[in-house]
């Protein structure tokens, strides 16, 4: 999917019920990102999530909490192929994510025969180690001002499998109070996807305009930069906005 020009649209998941992803791929998604930096469960429901966009036919990737190798272990334990990484802010920073993807000697990731990721009993651990480095990534997600102002450095990884932006984040980070719309915001974003694309890398960017016209402008405003994967809103924004359409038609 990354490595497409097609356009791809995914959202996040923050709630924890299978049912959710059902929808999200009954629905046209192709993918979903899986939240645990902000949804409030850890890798136990994120497996089961990730096993129902199995069912569903679509990707999924998981949001870990922070930058650890044991976090990001047990999500590649858990069979989910592409972990996002949040707050990478140096080149240091970024090469301990992609270290934690690799095993020994060369990498931090632990080594365990029995995991669903490998079928829960490896039999061949050097054909697996090969083929599980081969399938596995890091989204980067830069969101923070020093991230911005390290970007040149982060960009030479050329181990990253795509980045991520976070506007909202970055003007809090700015002092700007969540107001992503804003200049300097928007500007900084566009700096980094233009590094990003300039030195090869897929993004993957999200939109969270709260109205569809607005969030299909972004989207046609991003593909000028060469971006071709989105991430649209989250489950509970879609919820919530197609609840208050409802309330508000019929109140």
């Amino acid at each position: 999917m990354l490595a497409s020009e097609h356009v791809s649209l995914g959202t996040w998941s923050q709630i924890a019920a299978p049912e959710m992803v059902d929808l999200i791929g009954l629905n046209g998604f192709e993918f979903t990102i899986i939240d645990c930096e902000h949804g409030h469960f850890g890798i136990d429901v994120a497996e089961n999530l990730s096993r129902a966009a199995d069912a569903a036919g679509i990707a999924s990737l998981v949001r870990v909490p922070r930058n650890d190798p044991v976090d990001i272990m047990k999500a590649l334990d858990a069979g989910i192929r592409h972990v996002v990484v949040p707050n990478l802010s140096s080149a240091e920073e970024a090469e301990r994510a992609i270290s934690a993807t690799r095993f020994g000697p060369h990498g931090l990731r632990g080594a365990c025969p029995c995991c669903r990721s490998g079928g829960h009993y490896i039999r061949n651990w050097k054909a697996y180690v090969a083929d599980e480095e081969a399938r596995v990534g890091v989204v980067g997600l830069v969101e923070t001002r020093q991230g911005h102002e390290n970007f040149a450095e982060i960009c030479r990884n050329t181990d990253i499998a795509a980045f991520m932006f976070g506007a909202f984040d970055l003007s809090v980070s700015m002092g700007l109070e969540g107001n992503w719309r804003h200049d300097r915001v928007v500007s900084a974003v566009r700096d980094m996807v233009d590094r990003a694309v300039d030195a090869g890398h897929r993004v993957m960017m999200p939109v969270f305009a709260p109205e569809p016209g607005e969030c299909r402008d972004l989207v046609e405003e991003w593909r000028g930069h060469g971006v071709a994967t989105f991430v649209i809103g989250s489950d509970k924004i879609l919820v919530a906005s197609s609840f208050h359409d409802w309330t508000r038609a019929l109140g």
